[in-house]
């Protein structure tokens, strides 16, 4: 099972190089590569999902809240079975289904409209108090961006979830360490992140978010808490996979070189040879 995981995240990473090579402008495949094993362990192990039925009611959700990082949600979508993969090479040309930020009325399999960095775990709120009151079973999945975590709005919705004992509410923070404008600690250190959480109310997990195993064992974990919603800081490497994009915030929005895509899938290639 695990291979098979690790298989999977290593096919979005390709699709995220794929897109990057076609979109009509930068795709942010920095920030898509850091959280591409996380989606895969949501996607196709974790979260209950149809494809052939997108807005059944009793999905689980996930909202991508850092949602620049889109290539890789669309590439799980497309590998589902959502919409037809050869879709992937339109993200962000006129006329797509497949926005530069994805859109709730435009791509089927997405459950919130993002782009606006901060609103993701509100809306993640509404939907799992929607969840509490009605008595549905659906879990909601918000992933974070590191930078993301230092806008107020965060912090009010993880207050109330907290105070309404959202814990079918789960928040992953992709911590990479790096925002669009550089790193992290030099803009708005976000230091003691696991500190900040607790001190909210919410359970606290931490998990190598490239390892499989601990991502699918954390993330089960967190779906089983009751009683306060439960985050999950992912300490991820933005750019993962590709050696020349790891730790280079450079290639947050970057348009790969033709040579430069080439050998990226030659990487990717290899480490799938090695799965």
């Amino acid at each position: 099972m695990y291979d098979e995981l690790r298989k999977t995240a290593n096919t979005l990473r390709r699709d995220v190089m794929e897109i990057a090579r076609h979109a009509a402008g930068p795709s942010h495949p920095g920030p898509a590569l850091s959280c591409c094993d996380i989606v895969t362990a949501l996607y196709f192990h974790i979260m209950r999902v149809d494809p052939k039925r997108p807005q059944w009611e009793d999905r689980d959700r996930l909202i991508l809240s850092k949602g620049h990082a889109c290539p890789v949600v669309y590439a799980a979508l497309a590998r589902k079975g959502y919409f037809p993969l050869q879709d992937l090479t339109t993200v962000r040309r006129i006329g797509s289904y497949l926005q530069g930020h994805p859109d709730m009325k435009k791509t089927p399999g997405i459950d919130m409209t993002s782009g606006s960095l901060g609103n993701g775990l509100g809306a993640g709120a509404g939907m799992a108090l929607y969840a509490k009151r009605m008595k549905k079973d659906f879990h909601t999945f918000v992933i974070l961006g590191d930078g993301e975590c230092q806008e107020g709005v965060v912090w009010e919705a993880a207050m109330c979830a907290a105070a309404m004992r959202l814990d079918k509410l789960i928040a992953i923070v992709d911590y990479n360490h790096l925002q669009s404008c550089g790193a992290v600690e030099d803009i708005l250190p976000m230091e003691f992140m696991e500190d900040k959480w607790k001190a909210f109310g919410w359970n606290v997990l931490s998990v190598n978010g490239h390892h499989m195993e601990e991502l699918l064992c954390t993330m089960e974990t967190a779906i089983h808490y009751r009683g306060r919603p439960t985050v999950v800081i992912a300490h991820t490497v933005k750019g993962k996979g590709v050696s020349f994009m790891e730790h280079d915030n450079s290639w947050h929005q970057k348009i790969p070189t033709e040579a430069q895509y080439l050998q990226a899938i030659r990487e990717l290639e290899e480490e799938m040879a090695c799965l």
